[in-house]
């Protein structure tokens, strides 16, 4: 390991933990990786890394719903980001037991782990979806809570099992709620690879609702949110919003994507991609003054800049991807 300064990453091999791994080896961390075993061996997006990076990561798999997994994990850690989920909403509809006893009860594990462990620090990641439709914009971090999808309510249940055992235990935790980070690595279940891939590779883009706004972030924003958090003594027991500060409709999202791409496809309404009414988020819009404020952070590229850097890395990486298919 290239230091003695060693943290964990839960959610390692996902799309903005692998980022997050990359920038705390670059920084000079000794990194230990959590992933969820499979009989694959694969250890996801940790595999896309260069190979002088991947030889500095400690690789350990479990899951989350087994504490004793996670509890080894944690050991001799300076600080534990939590980014470990299940993340698909359209997967939450088929199956919420599953995602609460992973997210919910996984978190409840981390947290109990660091505690026990004296842990200096953990960094518990949220998400925007966690505040529903837009009440109010710009959506700071006193906006309520809306649990309008098992997922957005499994979690609500986990941030709030993180506030609950900083006010109980004094456990040294901070939330950053990313608002929708895209980038490269970023599989089609989000909607940024889906029009990308649509665009470079099909006659038509196929999507669900047009009119919903969404406040995206690249990726690389979003990792510098999480170590800045973590270096941040003052936003110990809170949350901070980690988003751009501006919404964009996906129907105007997938007209821009088709513009740097220079392929004008028809887009195209499927039923199957709806949300549920009640469950659909049609508004995002962050506000995150407090993250500015509190931890010295603010986005720093631009949604054109980085939607051309996410198209450059799909191009050169369409076998990692299934256009044709909805992935959930």
């Amino acid at each position: 390991m290239s230091s003695d300064k060693r943290v964990l990453v839960t959610g390692a091999a996902g799309f903005i933990g692998s980022h997050l791994v990359h920038r705390l080896v670059q920084d000079g961390f000794g990194v230990r990786a959590f992933v969820r075993y499979n009989s694959a061996d694969s250890r996801g997006f940790l595999d896309t890394l260069p190979a002088d990076v991947q030889s500095e990561i400690e690789v350990v798999k479990g899951d989350l719903r087994d504490p004793h997994a996670v509890y080894n994990a944690v050991k001799n850690t300076e600080a534990v980001y939590h980014l470990g989920a299940l993340i698909a909403i359209p997967y939450s509809y088929r199956h919420p037991t599953d995602v609460v006893q992973t997210n919910a009860i996984g978190t409840l594990h981390v947290a109990q782990a660091v505690l026990e462990l004296n842990i200096p620090r953990l960094i518990h990641t949220s998400t925007s979806e966690v505040y529903g439709s837009a009440r109010y914009v710009p959506m700071d971090e006193s906006h309520p809570l809306q649990g309008q999808s098992p997922y957005s309510a499994s979690k609500i249940a986990a941030d709030k099992i993180v506030e609950s055992f900083h006010c109980s235990y004094g456990l040294p935790a901070v939330t950053v709620r990313p608002f929708n980070a895209y980038g490269p690595r970023q599989s089609m279940r989000a909607v940024i690879p889906t029009i990308i891939n649509q665009a470079l590779h099909r006659s038509e883009i196929v999507l669900g609702n047009l009119t919903a706004t969404r406040d995206f972030t690249f990726v690389e924003d979003t990792a510098r949110a999480f170590i800045r958090a973590a270096g941040s003594e003052e936003a110990i027991g809170q949350v901070v919003n980690a988003g751009s500060g501006f919404e964009i409709s996906i129907g105007e999202l997938a007209d821009t994507i088709k513009r740097l791409i220079g392929r004008d496809v028809p887009v195209r309404v499927d039923d199957e991609r709806v949300r549920p009414e009640k469950s659909e988020v049609d508004r995002l819009f962050s506000d995150s003054g407090k993250a500015s404020r509190m931890i010295g952070w603010k986005p720093a590229v631009s949604l054109e800049e980085g939607l051309a850097r996410t198209i450059e890395w799909i191009r050169g990486h369409k076998e990692l991807y299934r256009p044709d298919e909805y992935v959930v």
